[in-house]
């Protein structure tokens, strides 16, 4: 026993350590930190940076960036002294009586608490912070329980893997318990839709419903990251991001040959590639060493850019237009950032510089693209093995006789037809023009010129022309119309495109071109003879003195002019092409400011070292594992593809003004996993959140969480949400038991309305396909920007002129109306009812084995009784009107009966069941 002096004196020490704990905390407390961006940063943009920020800097103050807001201002003075905010005019401002003195001008003024952050800030340094999207991924610690003073952790009883460790942590903060885990039909049905973006095969899912085996849903998992039909779901996700279709867009929206690189997609995906690869090959697969015909195509990202076809437009500024949605696309895309704000000014709300756009844009501006009809350059596809191994022939041999260099040359130009000049950039015309701003046209007696050509060490012109009326000469001249003549011609009539060559004369270095043209057979003045399509400047084909040359050169020049197969694709300018950019001030490209050099913004990480300043350079700054973004970004759009929303919910912009996400160290640790441990593998982040036990809950609501998380931000149950444009119809396909298997090839022209497309200016037509061809998946249907395929614009899909980062679902009554009476929708309920009948005996039976084939559930008594019903009233009233049995039947035949076109109805009414075209 203690006496009672040691009782008194352990009182006494007890108080004092109470009032140690107790001084320290209101110290702590007086002493808190304020943080810029999640306090301070939050009040500049709502109440401030309108006007002191961005093109605005009224009475010469701007916020945007600490430099700016500590500099003087108009009155002389700084308006903000850091470590003492009475003497900072900033302070003074927001605290006056006087309206037509205070700040926010107009406004209401700042809160008594607002004021206190920000004047607590200044007298604190008024240190700028890194907001969270902008700092460098570390290493996060797994949070799991303490006991025993912390010494030791806890094994959760629920968690799966470390994902649920994270959720878990903020279940105990908000007292939530998770739900339970969804049944197994539901399962089944919810992690096929998120990974395949269909139903499986009958097989796959019978043995997964069947099986008692603890990992049966672990393999079934594996299984479909195994399918072949993996690639083409997640390529339907990073088309939106591509601005994918098969048209250029703008009024005309003509046909382009790009399908290809939707291929690629999918391949990627299946074989996954390597997150950085990945992206390293869409940005600049053409710059690396060797580039294979796939690191071409898949560079069709970037080509993915609007081309103005219309006449009368400027195709400088169309070549513009598309390197600025290059810019604007890497960074909503890749990076999750409004980097388009910078165009016009520094960004109002992230720490980029106006000037900082432009350097960026200077790693796109040096590409061949010019805004051509043809979509130049072309990646020419030798698809057949004969062409493939006479193009082997021909590089072969001049490797071993002139050099690999040569040869290098010898394959790009016949891959390619580059580096040419394009007739679109002639100017200067006399009796010439830009055809339809196409191409050089000539009348008689024409003249025109061809800037900046460098002729060292060129002796022979390759150009492709059109002629249409026989007998003019073509001179080229250097410098001024009455320059030396470095070459002549007599151009043929020809009755399409033609390439030929004519000798050059020696010169060097780089001259104008003037271009003359003279044809007597042109009677009226404004007839024109030839059409110039490109012109490349080179030297005769190599190896003269070798064996074997007349014919290699020969069958160069048949490889050279064969009509193949095209895609459009990135390649940089060669050095004496090369194409200077300047800031554009205020953004219009037509105001040129400085002139600078590719560069990234300084806020972030620097390119790597040895690196080259090109799109390779960037590409490689982009996957660099100190890049804060990437990784982030991709981690976060796989998160909303499974969960339904982001863990920042604004896949857009990770930046200030964006939501911040709900579970930033789960964010964080899986993007440093992304990157280190999973080495950028796409299935194997997939395969982590669809096997964890958040993502395996049911989605029941009870009140409990309808009143603590109405909007699911805790994760205590699975998402309800609405399939994609391309589920809906994938499902409804897989369901009937249409849909085909048939992968890869140009996109194809399922069921659609007439009308919808209205083509004046180049004819096209929609043309239904037949076959299996009109029961492809979704993902392969034919993508016109200006009318895309309706059924799935009505269900959200994007019409792909510029990159969508985020689809906004919405639910309006044309989406019930679409799948009701959608021609397409109807044929599938047609079959879906055939294969009903053929599965089972009576009609109960049948609806109940529709309802399970749709659903993988077991139909409950109330819905079948709904269902029979509407079959028993639709029966009655084609009974009594038997000429609508045709019409619902789709024609005469052996299914044209009362009893089939009443099945189809219940069919088409189940195709739009809750449970149908929600993920549970």
């Amino acid at each position: 026993m203690l006496k009672p002096l040691n009782k008194r004196l352990a009182g006494v020490i007890a108080a004092l350590a109470v009032l140690i704990l107790v001084s320290a905390w209101i110290i702590s407390g007086n002493n808190h930190t304020v943080d810029f961006s999640t306090e301070v940063k939050p009040i500049i943009n709502k109440h401030c940076i309108t006007c002191h920020g961005g093109v605005k800097a009224k009475g010469g103050f701007s916020l945007l960036f600490r430099e700016e807001a500590l500099a003087k201002t108009a009155s002389g003075k700084p308006a903000i002294i850091p470590g003492d905010a009475a003497a900072s005019d900033m302070i003074r401002r927001l605290t006056l009586d006087d309206p037509e003195e205070r700040m926010p001008y107009q406004h209401e003024p700042l809160s008594k608490q607002d004021i206190e952050i920000l004047r607590n800030w200044v007298n604190q340094g008024a240190n700028w912070g890194e907001h969270w999207a902008y700092t460098p991924l570390k290493p996060v610690e797994v949070p799991q329980q303490k006991r025993f003073f912390g010494l030791l952790t806890s094994k959760s009883a629920w968690a799966q893997n470390d994902i649920d460790y994270f959720i878990e942590r903020r279940f105990r903060e908000a007292d939530l318990q998770p739900s339970p885990q969804a049944d197994k039909a539901t399962l089944l049905r919810r992690v096929s839709l998120d990974i395949i973006g269909m139903q499986p095969s009958d097989a796959l899912a019978q043995q997964f419903l069947n099986s008692n085996d603890p990992k049966a849903y672990d393999a079934l998992v594996d299984s479909l990251l195994a399918s072949q039909h993996f690639g083409e779901k997640w390529a339907s996700m990073w088309l939106d991001l591509a601005r994918y279709a098969d048209t250029k867009g703008y009024e005309r929206d003509d046909s382009r040959s790009i399908w290809r690189y939707r291929d690629w997609l999918i391949n990627a995906f299946n074989n996954d590639m390597p997150y950085d690869s990945f992206l390293i090959r869409q940005i600049a697969g053409d710059l690396l060493k060797n580039p294979t015909d796939n690191d071409y195509i898949a560079t069709a990202f970037h080509r993915n850019t609007m081309t103005n076809d219309e006449g009368g437009t400027d195709n400088e500024e169309f070549r513009t237009a598309a390197v600025l949605d290059r810019v604007n696309t890497t960074w909503d895309a890749l990076m999750g950032t409004t980097f388009s704000c910078v165009q016009c000014h520094s960004h109002p709300y992230d720490p980029f510089k106006h000037e900082e756009y432009y350097k960026f844009m200077a790693f796109f501006n040096d590409t061949r693209d010019e805004d051509t009809n043809a979509d130049y350059p072309l990646l020419r596809m030798y698809d057949n093995d004969t062409l493939q191994q006479e193009l082997s022939v021909v590089v072969n041999w001049v490797k071993q006789n002139v050099s690999a260099e040569k040869a290098n040359e010898v394959y790009t130009f016949l891959k390619t037809w580059q580096p040419s000049y394009n007739s679109l950039t002639c100017d200067s015309f006399t009796n010439s023009e830009l055809n339809d701003t196409k191409w050089a046209s000539f009348r008689n007696n024409a003249v025109c010129r061809l800037k900046n050509v460098d002729l060292t060490n060129t002796d022979r012109l390759v150009f492709r022309y059109q002629g249409w009326v026989p007998g003019g000469v073509w001179q080229i001249h250097l410098d001024s119309a009455n320059g030396p003549v470095v070459a002549h011609t007599t151009l043929a009539k020809t009755n399409d495109w033609q390439i030929t060559e004519i000798p050059l004369k020696p010169a060097v270095g780089v001259h104008n071109l003037i271009f003359t043209y003279v044809n007597n057979n042109l009677h009226k003045p404004a007839d024109a003879g030839v059409l110039l399509d490109w012109l490349y400047f080179t030297q005769e084909f190599p190896g003269k003195e070798r064996q074997g040359y007349n014919d290699t050169k020969k069958l160069y020049w048949k490889l050279l002019k064969t009509n193949v197969p095209t895609i459009p694709v990135m390649m940089d300018d060669p050095a004496f092409m090369h194409r200077a950019t300047y800031v554009f001030e205020r953004g219009n490209w037509l105001v040129k400011g400085n002139k600078v050099k590719p560069a990234v913004p300084a806020s972030l990480n620097a390119l790597p070292k040895d690196a080259p300043q090109n799109r390779l350079g960037l590409a490689l700054w982009l996957t660099a594992k100190d890049n804060p973004l990437t990784a982030r970004t991709m981690v976060n759009r796989v998160w909303e593809q499974l969960f339904g929303t982001g863990l920042a919910e604004t896949l857009e912009d990770l930046g200030t003004q964006g939501v911040a996400p709900t579970h930033m160290e789960l964010l964080n640790y899986l993007s440093y996993r992304f990157m280190h441990d999973s080495r950028w593998s796409m299935k194997q982040l997939v395969r982590a959140m669809v096997t964890s036990a958040t993502y395996r809950q049911s989605s029941k609501v009870t009140p409990q969480l309808q009143a603590k998380d109405p909007e699911n931000k805790y994760y205590a149950r699975a998402p309800r949400v609405r399939l994609t444009a391309e589920q809906v119809r994938d499902q409804s396909l897989c369901i009937s038991g249409l849909l085909s298997k048939k992968m890869y090839g140009p996109g194809v022209m399922p069921y659609q309305p007439k009308g919808i497309w209205l083509s004046p200016w180049n004819g096209a037509e929609w043309v239904q396909s037949t076959g299996e061809d009109q029961y492809r998946r979704a993902v392969y249907t034919y993508w016109k920007r200006s009318a895309a395929y309706p059924s799935m614009l009505t269900f959200d899909g994007v019409s792909r002129e510029v990159c969508t980062a985020r689809r906004i679902r919405t639910n309006t009554p044309l989406q019930a109306l679409t799948t009701l009476n959608d021609s397409a929708y109807i044929d599938a309920a047609r079959n879906f009812a055939y294969r009903m009948q053929s599965a089972a005996g009576d009609v109960t039976t049948q609806i109940s084995k529709g309802f399970e084939m749709a659903t993988y559930q077991h139909i409950n008594e109330r819905s079948l009784a709904a269902l029979t019903g509407l079959y028993n009233k639709a029966l009655a009233q084609f009974n009594k009107n038997p000429e609508k049995i045709c019409e619902m039947t789709g024609g005469m035949g052996r299914h044209t009966n009362a009893a089939t076109a009443a099945l189809i109805v219940v069919a088409n009414a189940m195709l739009n069941l809750d449970e149908v075209v929600t993920k549970n």
